[in-house]
């Protein structure tokens, strides 16, 4: 029998996984709106690339695969190699050409990411102790941050710097090499049992776990909070980066403001997050840090309304990017808590569908209401957005189980930290 892992061994891979995760996320939602914008794509058509990312929201559907057939690390290293390939072919299309093939890449990164997703999340589910939850919370929000720096950050300054072929070129590799380092990931104790037949498999994978929800009081009143949760945030943000771009500002200086040390202050805030949510517990958590969350996208609905101004912009970045890591930290770690290990990829996917739901749909809309009324008043309005949330929370209060940093485990006893 092979020596149990270490927490310090787990919270590496959780953060190497979670790096190649939030990859092609990131060039999805972060690059591929500011060369859109830079090569003048209207902002209607911007934001309809929120609807490219609607495999994220429907995944659930297919979860089951991954549940059922198969080892979570050979999923992943399979996406990961065609996620190379698919944005290998994208450099044979011309720049910001509106056609069938940039539609095509861009859905076939966005199924191929959202299925390493799946298989990624059920692996950590499975990989963690309830105990190490927490702090692994702290870890993936922020590695996938990091890879949000290298795609909407590096990249994006990279493509200003040598061209946007090129910039492709050197993604394509960095996710080849990812699937050769997934490959050497360590098996997780749980296995998926081989099944007869179809009806099995249904009945095994999409019935069971559902039940586990639907069966449990206020079920729909849980759903409602995932799905509103992160609405203001994620209405926000397919505007942010051509509001960039309307500003004068370059792809070297988006990549390095917004890119970089907006999502340094995004990783700050989880982390700060995390702390919090383990000292204070998830309710208190889910309410302090989920109104600051809120409230900071009127950061950016100052600096649109004022003349522009540099300082503003800086600073609008670094309020909403902190504040919305602080917010991300006990989401998770509710979503987590409430999944069983058995049946974590299709539990956790139907509950990543749900506030995926609003970024698709939100993000949809985003360009044309812009359009319309102007980025200050989008900003505004999506403030308003996050509030439906918090009346829900006194009935989500029954699903939390609450461990406080003064029931952690003690030094000596299998503990994260």
């Amino acid at each position: 029998m092979s020596e149990p892992l270490s927490t310090r061994t787990k919270l590496t891979w959780v953060a190497i996984l979670y790096f190649a995760e939030g990859f092609p996320f990131g060039l999805l939602f972060d690059a591929f709106p500011v060369y859109f914008r830079t090569h003048g794509v209207s902002l209607a058509d911007i934001g309809l690339i929120s609807l490219a990312g609607l495999p994220w929201t429907l995944k659930f559907l297919w979860a089951p695969a991954v549940d059922v057939w198969g080892k979570r690390r050979t999923w992943i290293v399979i996406c990961q190699g065609l996620l190379a390939l698919d944005l290998g072919l994208f450099l044979l299309l011309e720049p910001a050409q509106s056609s069938a093939a940039l539609w095509v890449f861009l859905i076939a990164l966005a199924v191929f990411s959202a299925t390493q997703d799946i298989a990624i999340d059920a692996y950590t589910i499975e990989l963690l102790d309830e105990d190490e939850m927490g702090p692994a919370n702290g870890v993936r929000v922020s590695t996938y941050r990091v890879a949000l720096i290298c795609a909407g950050g590096v990249f994006v300054a990279l493509a200003g710097l040598i061209g946007w072929r090129f910039a492709f070129a050197a993604a394509a590799a960095l996710l080849a090499g990812s699937a050769l380092l997934s490959s050497q990931a360590p098996e997780t104790a749980l296995t998926q049992s081989p099944q007869e037949n179809w009806t099995a498999v249904v009945e095994h994978a999409i019935i069971g776990p559902l039940q586990g929800f639907w069966q449990r009081p206020g079920v729909v009143y849980v759903m409602l909070f995932v799905l509103t949760f992160k609405l203001g945030d994620m209405a926000l943000g397919p505007m942010v980066r051509p509001f960039w771009v309307d500003r004068h500002f370059t792809p070297l200086q988006i990549g390095a403001i917004p890119g970089t040390i907006g999502v340094v202050s995004t990783i700050a805030g989880a982390l700060l997050g995390g702390k919090l949510t383990k000292s204070w517990g998830l309710f208190r958590a889910l309410w302090v840090l989920g109104i600051a969350q809120a409230a900071s996208n009127l950061a950016y609905a100052t600096a649109a309304a004022l003349p522009p101004s540099s300082s503003l912009m800086y600073s609008a970045s670094v309020i909403e990017s902190f504040c919305g890591g602080l917010g991300t930290s006990p989401f998770l770690a509710f979503l987590m808590s409430i999944c069983d290990k058995t049946q974590a990829a299709t539990q956790y996917a139907l509950l990543s569908a749900l506030f995926g739901l609003t970024r698709s749909l939100s993000g949809a809309f985003s360009g044309l209401v812009t359009q319309h009324v102007g980025y200050a008043a989008y900003f505004t309005a999506t403030f308003f957005l996050a509030w439906p949330a918090f009346a829900l929370l006194p009935w989500v209060k029954d699903w939390i189980h609450e461990t406080r940093e003064s029931e952690a485990p003690q030094p000596g006893q299998r503990a994260a930290d």
